[in-house]
């Protein structure tokens, strides 16, 4: 793998709640440099697009707790589609794992992809789960016809583990995100299975390039 393919196989983010319309031009700017994808917050996609066009730009969904009421989540989805987002990264509702309200799970998924012609990563927060509930949140991923699973939003207990990446390549492609922040651990990832890494350390990542890796 080449550095511009390992690049475009990094996506750049910043989602703090404390984050500006300068924070997200420096983010999309520097994604451009270096050959990244950009993840920002949904209300920041069009200053996304209009600062770097050429950019893949990555919109969260019901974030950062899966919370929101499915309607909510699938409107959420089509205004940052229609805002420029090329791609969707959507958190699965925890509560409604852990309650075993899988149908609900699979119905707000198929909604959201649904919803949008582009492609829907599903971040299941793996921290969070059994091992028995990360494979069920993978599966009703598959099940709705999501593109990929993710993960973790980096906002709770922990982060992407190769242990979890193994068990959802089983299902999907893998967006590995939250406490990648090395070349390194980015290729760690790789090596277990993931497709995508998402992460605030991008240009650490991508700077860190090492062909002999591959």
């Amino acid at each position: 793998m080449d550095r511009a393919e390992f690049a475009g196989r990094v996506d750049h983010t910043v989602l703090g709640p404390e984050t500006t319309p300068d924070d997200v031009r420096t983010v999309v700017e520097t994604a451009a440099d270096h050959g990244m994808n950009a993840c920002v917050p949904p209300c920041h996609v069009s200053l996304a697009v209009e600062t770097a066009p050429a950019v893949t730009v990555v919109a969260v969904c019901g974030f950062p707790h899966g919370q929101a009421a499915p309607a909510i989540k699938e409107a959420e989805a089509e205004r940052a589609w229609g805002d420029g987002a090329d791609e969707i990264d959507v958190v699965v509702n925890v509560g409604r794992l852990h309650a075993g309200d899988h149908e609900a799970v699979r119905e707000e998924l198929e909604c959201v992809v649904a919803a949008v012609p582009v492609p829907v990563k599903v971040i299941v927060e793996a921290p969070l789960l059994a091992d028995d509930e990360l494979r069920t949140a993978c599966e009703l991923a598959a099940d709705a016809d999501a593109d990929y699973v993710k993960t973790a939003t980096g906002f709770s207990e922990g982060g992407a583990t190769i242990a979890d990446v193994e068990v959802m390549s089983e299902y999907l492609p893998v967006k590995a995100s939250g406490g990648v922040g090395d070349f390194e651990a980015a290729v760690a990832m790789l090596e277990a299975g993931a497709e995508r890494i998402g992460a605030s350390s991008g240009v650490a990542i991508v700077e860190g390039y090492d062909a002999g890796a591959f």
